[in-house]
């Protein structure tokens, strides 16, 4: 495998966990009461984007394994649920949550 191939995986992760973070940072100021109707729709497209960056980084790890971009795999199925769940109420939060653990170990290994 060359170099490149295990940088763009990692670049991939990079972007997604950066997008799963800014997602949560608009999710927690809504629910800590912040008016965010102006940019409502922001929390909808970086779900969009953190949805997609993962399923990137996961079809990379197909062609060339790469155990950051493997680490994102649990994460597709609370990516997969939310829609399903609504956005007011403990569950949502909940389950957007549970994906933490998996950006995490996915970021922590692009560091190796």
């Amino acid at each position: 495998m060359n170099a490149r191939a295990l940088r763009n995986a990692d670049v991939l992760v990079q972007a997604a966990a950066a997008s799963y973070a800014a997602n949560c940072a608009l999710g927690t100021a809504a629910a800590l009461g912040v008016n965010t109707r102006r940019v409502g729709w922001t929390h909808h497209a970086l779900f969009v984007a953190t949805a997609s960056l993962t399923a990137a980084a996961v079809g990379s790890a197909v062609w060339r394994p790469r155990p950051s971009a493997l680490a994102l795999v649990p994460a597709a199925v609370p990516l997969a649920l939310i829609p399903y769940l609504g956005t007011h109420g403990p569950r949502h939060r909940v389950v957007a949550l549970s994906a933490a653990p998996f950006y995490a170990a996915g970021l922590a290994l692009t560091r190796r």
